[in-house]
């Protein structure tokens, strides 16, 4: 039997905006977050109860931030726009907020990651990040975090893409491999949905720069790859961590690490050495053996039209793997007549094994 035809997907929830990211904690709770893109999301980060309902995480005054009150909250006490959310099984929330409303301009003192304790459903930290760690033109995509809970590195998909790593405790943030060729998008390649390439009104097509991120299960590589490119790339994180951390240049310690097609969410589950990426370009998700290094294909695990630009990645304490379906493809981004508030849905995969 094939992998493709072992697995099926479920869906989980259903919502009244575009999703992109989600999380499952140690203790089974599910988190998502609404970017501020194509609409002025009135909740940001929530909490999806067993109902579908969604309270807003930690509490409302965190998500009263709007486009149209932007000048009377401060954006370091407000989420903005965020991308990305990660339960690090310690017993704390992060969230990735890149700050940039429609991808577009960079509100000033707003990006940040922010830690939240989930027994008290309090913010304890928050890291702000300047404008060497974060330039205009930056959008900070995702987050992962070093075995040991210190560091945390964050793929920038903006103009100019690069990896930042942050010293957790101390707070010092170094931005890496800004324009190195890893980072950045392909020349020439055009991202495609529904068999034809995905255009703006004014021409443009996908741009998105490094995006996806997983850490190997030992936590000694840390991959990546651009929405807008094809390969995938790693590098040892010791490397990050030493040279990296001393500000010094990691480019050549970059490895190519063979094709992946057009992906955006990746994630490497416990306990393996498989990696999972979504292959937005075919409604599917797909599954890779890294042990078999660069000339690895990535195999069909399931393909579903439901699966409408599988997003981001998560896995759950009892090992099921969610996908978020954000159908960028149905935005207001490319379809100019399309509403604001997208309906998007969150899946589980089920029936097979890695």
């Amino acid at each position: 039997m094939s992998k493709e035809s072992a697995w099926t997907i479920e869906q989980v929830a259903a919502f009244e905006h575009q999703v992109t990211g989600v999380s499952v904690s140690e203790d089974k709770r599910i988190f998502v977050n609404f970017p501020r893109w194509t609409e002025d999301t009135a909740v940001s980060v929530a909490e999806l109860a067993r109902d579908g309902a969604l309270r807003p995480y930690p509490d409302e005054e965190w998500n009263a931030w709007r486009n149209a009150r932007k000048d009377e909250l401060s954006p370091g006490k407000h989420w903005v726009c965020v991308q990305s959310i990660v339960a690090d099984g310690r017993g704390s929330l992060w969230v990735l907020d890149p700050a940039a409303p429609s991808q577009a301009h960079l509100v000033s003192g707003g990006a940040k990651l922010v830690q939240i304790d989930l027994a008290s459903d309090r913010v304890v930290r928050s890291i702000a990040f300047d404008e060497d760690a974060a330039p205009q033109g930056s959008y900070l995509n995702d987050v992962r975090f070093s075995t040991d809970g210190r560091y945390a590195f964050i793929t920038d998909s903006g103009v100019v893409g690069a990896v930042l790593v942050v010293d957790l405790a101390g707070g010092k943030t170094v931005r890496l491999l800004d324009g190195h060729p890893s980072t950045q998008m392909k020349k020439g390649l055009n991202v495609k949905a529904d068999g034809k390439e995905l255009r703006r009104p004014d021409g443009r097509g996908v741009e998105f720069s490094a995006d996806g991120i997983a850490l190997s299960d030992d936590g000694q590589w840390l991959y990546w790859q651009a929405i807008k490119g094809d390969t995938l790339y790693r590098i040892a994180t010791s490397s990050l961590l030493g040279k990296g951390m001393q500000g010094k240049d990691v480019g050549d310690d970059v490895e190519e690490f063979g094709k992946n097609g057009v992906s955006d969410g990746l994630l490497i589950p416990r306990g393996t050495n498989k990696m999972l990426l979504s292959a937005v370009e075919d409604s599917a998700v797909k599954v890779r053996d890294l042990d078999a290094g660069p000339g690895g294909q990535p195999e069909v695990l399931v393909r579903d039209e439901r699966l409408r630009w599988p997003d981001t990645f998560t896995q759950g304490p009892d090992g099921t793997v969610y996908v978020t379906a954000s159908h960028i493809q149905d935005s207001a981004f490319f379809k100019p007549n399309a509403p604001p508030a997208l309906a998007t849905q969150l899946w589980k995969l089920v029936g097979g094994t890695f």
